[in-house]
């Protein structure tokens, strides 16, 4: 790495190596990301600057996917450098190829100002190509990679699949550095013939500060009163959109099987399942039972964990599941389908929570039954999870991706 600075101390010459110049490219501000770059703002061993692509999430619109109109109660463009860059796009939005075309990116990063690139768009927009051929073009190393786990496409559609076979060894072998947030992408670089020495295991973290502060002082009792559930009911937590991918039905229909009356179920979120389940609660005779908050904002999700006890996650397409992170931290133990990526590193079976096959609704309702029948093991269960979140920390998390980028710059 460059060295910009001599340091002479009783005749000796000393060299100090500069903080690495990076330059962020996001494609727009998110509440799970702001507090890692300000982290990162504040270390010495890089210097960040954030380009997003646009600031949709820091201001209010429609999310397609809950349905309704989002803007994060949190800091989203707090404690680090950032701009917005102009979109060219005739469309623009998230979600869309041609929705993000910020070509400003191209002379930010030929100007060469920096010594690498990290792009946290995704190949699915202009944006990350433009962005990839002005660094390729320029030199300058470029980090980025994927979520995902496994090859399977969100809609399962079989083309995409193929697709993606042929595709993304060649597109993974451009990056100097793969960057993947759990055991189970890494596995996924290893089986696309990604050399293990670019490979970087940059955790799916959250704030756990902010979230362990704000779950401590949240009033139990107060929460579930507000719910109308008793104090000493075994509480699941669905926090999600209520999506088809997500499998919120799956939840609903195991729980309905078990008829204890201590068990509750309360859906955290919103999106175009909810009148179906709303009706599908009816049909089963468990809306006593049953609660529908809606979209919670952030500030309000750490008291909500807190009155829950078991975070359940029947998604049949989920690249990692930080919802899971959120939980944990607030001292909820975690039972996910198979296709959530949390569960390489996060669930623990029998220890910080359960994983069981897709689908199989058999199997999720035995799971709830046993947890409903033994309130002392929910919360061995639960105190575990929260434990096993202090090894997966911000800080690994920016300590892992300095390094990457280190690594990216020595070639």
């Amino acid at each position: 790495m460059e060295s910009n600075r001599q340091t002479v101390s009783d005749g000796i010459i000393e060299m100090t190596q500069r903080p690495l110049r990076v330059l962020i490219v996001a494609s727009h501000p998110v509440q799970y990301a702001s507090p890692i770059f300000r982290r990162l703002a504040t270390d010495p061993r890089v210097k960040i600057q954030v380009a997003f692509c646009t600031l949709q999430g820091a201001e209010a619109a429609l999310d397609p996917d809950f349905g309704v109109e989002v803007k994060w109660d949190v800091p989203l463009l707090e404690g680090f450098p950032w701009l917005v860059m102009p979109n060219r796009s005739p469309r623009p939005r998230v979600g869309s190829f041609l929705g993000l075309m910020n070509t400003p990116v191209w002379g930010l990063i030929r100007r060469r100002n920096f010594d690498a690139v990290v792009i946290y768009t995704g190949y699915v927009y202009i944006t990350f190509w433009i962005a990839l051929a002005a660094a390729k073009l320029t030199g300058i190393p470029i980090l980025f990679g994927t979520d995902a786990h496994e090859l399977i496409p969100r809609d399962g559609k079989q083309w995409k699949l193929w697709i993606k076979r042929l595709f993304w060894p060649r597109l993974f072998k451009w990056a100097d550095q793969v960057l993947v947030p759990s055991s189970g992408g890494v596995a996924l670089m290893r089986s696309l013939g990604i050399p293990e020495r670019r490979i970087a295991l940059t955790p799916y973290v959250v704030n756990n500060d902010w979230w362990v502060e704000r779950a401590r002082p949240a009033n139990r009792s107060e929460t579930r009163g507000r719910w109308n559930v008793p104090e000493q009911a075994v509480v699941i937590v669905f926090s999600a959109k209520l999506q088809p991918w997500k499998r919120p039905m799956d939840l609903l229909q195991a729980f309905a099987r078990v008829p204890t009356a201590n068990l509750y179920v309360v859906f955290v979120g919103d999106g175009p399942l909810r009148r179906e389940l709303e009706s599908e609660a009816r049909s089963l005779g468990v809306t006593e039972r049953v609660r529908f908050l809606g979209f919670v904002n952030q500030s309000g999700l750490p008291a909500t964990y807190s009155a829950a006890d078991v975070l359940v996650l029947p998604s049949e397409y989920e690249p990692f599941g930080v919802v899971v992170n959120e939980a944990m931290l607030c001292g909820c133990c975690a039972v996910v389908s198979d296709r959530v990526g949390a569960r390489f590193d996060l669930v623990r079976e029998g220890e910080t929570g359960f994983v069981y096959p897709v689908g199989d609704i058999d199997a999720l309702s035995r799971i709830l039954r046993a947890l409903a029948a033994d309130p002392c093991a929910v919360k061995r269960l639960g105190d575990a999870a929260h434990r096993r979140m202090e090894n997966w920390s911000p800080q690994m998390g920016i300590d892992k991706t300095i390094q990457a980028v280190e690594r990216s710059v020595e070639g």
